[in-house]
């Protein structure tokens, strides 16, 4: 019943949600509105020290939004994140993009590439979006992203990193089990990853 009432609470917060005001979608403390994301062979996701710390497993290990709607467009999401052990993406954010998702890949690839994946079809690894970007072990990086019905941006400790025109574009997910982070979700693969303040809000 406790459990029933803090997702009650959570919807009714998100319904509520103002044009520009950031809205907290993790606590810092538990899981309350994610959960474990059912990769085969994923780690152990976990809050340790304020943040959300996704296990290295076989391949994916992940955590989705179970805590109400989010918008779909006009919205921007912004989080922190780190690698703390391995060398492949350590928390690749999925996100609605009206009726679809994408996923902003975060060092995959061996450990540099970073991009969407998949506009028109094409991975994160052979897209316009796709930029290399040293990520140190250990260090924690601010991570914006907008997303507008014709654009997609976004920005790594306030440089910018995307910035695609999606107008008339197909706009959607490798295929495979990330699937399974739709409709907000992280994902780490074969390698230990952190995630803390996370926050959105709606733009117009």
């Amino acid at each position: 019943m406790r459990a029933l009432t803090l997702i009650a609470l959570c919807v009714a917060a998100l319904a509520q949600t103002k044009i520009g005001e950031w809205q907290s979608l993790f606590d810092g403390k538990t899981l309350r509105g994610w959960r474990e994301t059912a990769f085969t062979g994923h780690g152990k996701a976990r809050v340790e020290n304020g943040a959300i710390v996704l296990g290295a497993g076989d391949s994916l290990t992940g955590v989705t939004w179970s805590g109400g709607a989010l918008p779909k467009s006009n919205y921007e999401v912004r989080f922190e994140a780190a690698r703390i052990e391995g060398s492949d993406f350590f928390a690749s954010l999925t996100f609605p993009v009206g009726d679809f998702f994408c996923t902003w890949v975060t060092g995959g690839w061996g450990g540099d590439i970073v991009g969407l994946s998949s506009i028109d079809g094409w991975d994160a690894s052979d897209n316009e979006t796709r930029t290399y970007f040293d990520f140190e072990k250990g260090r924690w990086y601010a991570f914006r992203l907008q997303v507008w019905p014709g654009r997609i941006t976004g920005w790594i400790d306030d440089k910018e990193i995307i910035n695609v025109e999606i107008a008339g574009r197909t706009v959607g997910l490798r295929p495979g089990s990330i699937d399974l982070s739709a409709p907000l979700g992280f994902a780490s693969y074969g390698t230990t990853g952190a995630v803390r303040k996370i926050d959105y809000r709606v733009i117009r």
